[in-house]
């Protein structure tokens, strides 16, 4: 069996790193789908807080949302289950709201495997305070999973799955993710960002599987034989797809470029 990677430091980095470049892409998602915010306007903050020391929130916004309330908007992404976070995200609240005197709203987005026992309320004589708390892992995978931007989708596979095979969801974001990209350079980055992700779930193994499996026929796809429609082309795609996928008729229609009924006809003759 092959050896599982662990979580250390440069794992943590490399996760950042994801997030960071795809906050852009992914973000309006985030917000809506799992924070629940519907925006109207945003305007992007200063991320640089420095009274008294120096802080870079992950995501820093003003936001007026569909009912006329505006507030700022403040969001960490958290890999791993950090005591104290409490105190980190109270310095947060006390800077930014002596800073724009507003209501401001906080999350933390858990990405990491498990569930985090970090405390979200702090309650002593002086004061009062929490943050919400989001576990990506309890959120439905479907949220994620159909939403138009691939880089959201990736997450999919770090949410609640709700049964579902990891193999399954991971073939549906790859091939959409081959499918949607805009040439092999673009989803060859967004499966290796892919890959790195799958490591906070151990599904190292099921992603290389998936690409073993399919990646030859989306090759096959891209080339100028196939790409002039010539029917030889397609009819060993489909195969291949029917054969070594668990892909829906109506998914390898769509991939194909082909209507259901050719796909049937052609499963026919496999029997």
């Amino acid at each position: 069996m092959a050896k599982r990677r662990s979580g250390g430091p440069r794992q943590v980095h490399q996760y950042d790193k994801i997030l960071r470049e795809n906050l852009e892409a992914t973000l309006p998602g985030i917000i809506r789908n799992v924070l629940g915010i519907h925006v109207a306007q945003a305007e992007e903050l200063p991320d640089d807080l420095q009274h008294t020391k120096e802080r870079h929130p992950d995501v820093l916004k003003k936001i007026t949302d569909e009912v006329g309330k505006t507030f700022i908007l403040h969001i960490e992404f958290q890999v791993r289950d950090e005591p104290k976070m409490i105190w980190r995200m109270a310095e947060y609240f006390v800077m930014l709201s002596r800073l724009y005197e507003m209501e401001v709203r906080q999350y933390v987005i858990f990405i990491g495997p498990g569930t985090p026992t970090m405390a979200s309320r702090l309650q002593c004589k002086q004061m009062q305070f929490y943050y919400q708390l989001v576990t990506l892992s309890e959120i439905d995978y479907k949220v994620l999973l159909y939403a138009a931007d691939p880089c959201l989708k990736m997450l999919a596979i770090l949410a609640d799955l709700k049964g579902e095979t990891p193999i399954n969801v991971i073939e549906h974001i790859i091939t959409d993710i081959i499918h949607s990209a805009d040439g092999e350079l673009e989803w060859g980055k967004q499966i290796n960002q892919l890959s790195i992700l799958s490591q906070l779930r151990n599904l190292e193994i099921e992603i290389d599987n998936v690409m073993d499996s399919i990646a030859p026929f989306f090759s096959l796809e891209r080339d100028p034989f196939y790409k002039r429609g010539l029917e030889k082309g397609k009819k060993i795609f489909i195969k291949n797809l029917l054969r070594k996928t668990r892909f829906s008729i109506a998914r390898i229609a769509e991939l194909a470029e082909v209507s259901e009924d050719f796909v049937l006809e052609i499963k026919k003759s496999l029997r």
